[in-house]
């Protein structure tokens, strides 16, 4: 980050003759923006947090003093005012006092920032802007980079969490959509559950009930028949809506399970609340592995999509599902819940995010280091993740860390043993594998898929490719 003496400057910008009117409204406007920048950056240094979306709202409203409240902000960025007022705003108020040393408000923010900005700038060097090593020298910023491990969910308070352009505030929008239906679909360790939890809190701020199932927690007997499956589905939702459970009053086995399915919800679950509900169902591909209650469950997922389209009540429920794999079991057209709604795939990391979560670990990555890395990684999220937490971690360079990452001894050493595993515990996979090194090649629709679920290959125009240079390198000594 470079620091210069904004405060002085546009102090002393505003004494010039030629800044009137419209160049005058331009020079506030930037020392603003300057501003925001320095309190992110310092809110980070100092808590390990990084602002979000409308917390950085929030901010720049107040520095700009422009007499918005709370209920316009909510209003204007879809938010519920009762979110803003007693959740986003205290904790915002409570990072920039945490920051400053101080108890931070509305009154005195701007003058309190510029202050501090005013002792940094204090400290440049006559011979360069770049004020970052005197900072620390000072004392003024310490440096707390929360070092997270990249197994699992990334924490929704974590500063490490790295938003895909609009995919985050596409999904928020959808949601408050009665006829909402989300699908989201990646390879493993991509971040479709990091990804979930933001929905649901976005959701949570919409005053809107959440639920959060994944699939993986269900014992395999739960999948032993459909009827078994959806009870333990609607007694879960139950449970997690803190309703009491009423299933065996609406269970008519003469029915069957879809049937009962679809009546407990409609005849209790979505008439008991007044407010809307996200139904978050995670690693649904675990369904794949038992093609008849998948074919019932989906059927039956679609089936509520269609009655949101005319039954009121049922456009109080909002669907997000997340899957690895994609969906090889056949289902006619009109009875997928895959051919509807807001598909949502997630891209891997561009080489500006991974330097940006670079500088979040405290490193600066070099441009040659950022390029061996991209290359190595193709930007997946875990494998990104997982050099810079072992980089920050041991301080060790990345390039470094990087000279030996294909073998066994390597930073990926556990990553790469879990993925040859998973190919030897399928010997189909893994001849299938070992034909996509040699040159890509089409493959059986559901070995491709599964292979792709594990990030190890690309599907382009029906082609299997090795998704990047480390499954290349790893697994070619492997199979020779």
């Amino acid at each position: 980050m470079i620091y210069t003496n904004h405060s002085n400057i546009f102090k002393a910008n505003l004494k010039e003759a030629d800044l009137t009117g419209a160049n005058l409204d331009e020079a506030k406007m930037k020392n603003i923006e300057k501003l925001v920048e320095f309190a992110l950056q310092l809110v980070a240094t100092e808590t390990g947090v990084s602002l979000n979306y409308i917390q950085k709202v929030i901010l720049r409203n107040s520095l700009l003093n422009n007499k918005k409240t709370y209920a316009n902000i909510a209003l204007e960025n879809n938010y519920s005012e009762s979110y803003i007022k007693f959740s986003v705003a205290p904790k915002l108020w409570q990072l920039l006092s945490e920051a400053l040393g101080e108890k931070v408000n509305k009154t005195n923010l701007a003058a309190l920032l510029e202050q501090r900005l005013e002792k940094f700038a204090s400290f440049d060097n006559p011979q360069t802007t770049e004020t970052t090593a005197a900072i620390k020298t000072a004392g003024f910023l310490r440096e707390r980079y929360v070092l997270e491990s990249p197994e699992g969910q990334v924490p929704l308070a974590s500063s490490l969490y790295i938003e895909r352009s609009t995919i985050e505030q596409t999904c928020y929008q959808e949601i408050l959509q009665p006829h909402a239906f989300i699908r989201i679909f990646a390879p493993r360790n991509m971040g479709k559950t990091s990804l979930i939890a933001r929905i649901l809190d976005y959701g949570s701020s919409q005053n809107y009930h959440t639920v959060r199932l994944s699939l993986h927690h269900a014992g395999t007997q739960v999948f032993a028949q459909s009827s078994r499956f959806l009870r333990w589905f609607c007694s879960n939702v139950t449970q997690q809506l803190g309703l009491e459970s009423r299933l065996n009053d609406f269970w008519d086995e003469d029915m069957g399970a879809l049937i009962n399915s679809t009546i407990y919800f409609q005849g209790y679950l979505l008439k008991e609340l007044s407010n809307p509900i996200v139904l978050a169902l995670d690693k649904v591909d675990q369904l794949f592995e038992y093609p008849e209650v998948a074919s019932d469950f989906f059927v039956l997922l679609r089936s509520w999509y269609e009655e949101t389209k005319d039954i009121s009540v049922w456009q109080k429920l909002r669907v997000v599902m997340a899957h690895a794999v994609e969906v090889y079991i056949p289902l006619p057209t009109h009875r997928s819940p895959f051919n509807v709604g807001l598909a949502i795939e997630l891209p891997t990391f561009s080489p500006e995010q991974v330097q940006d979560l670079a500088e979040r670990h405290g490193l600066q990555l070099t441009k040659r280091e950022l390029e061996q890395l991209m290359k190595l990684t193709d930007g997946f999220p875990y494998l990104i993740r997982l050099a810079l937490y072992q980089s920050a971690r041991l301080k060790i360079p990345v390039q470094t860390l990087l000279q030996d990452a294909t073998r066994n001894t390597g930073i990926y050493q556990q990553h790469l043993q879990y993925q040859l595993w998973n190919l030897q515990q399928h010997p189909k996979l893994a001849d299938a594998f070992g034909q996509v090194l040699t040159a890509p090649i089409e493959l059986e629709i559901e070995v491709a898929f599964k292979l792709k679920s594990l990030g190890l290959v690309h599907i382009i125009d029906s082609q299997a490719t090795v998704s990047c240079e480390l499954y290349r390198e790893y697994f070619r000594n492997y199979f020779s």
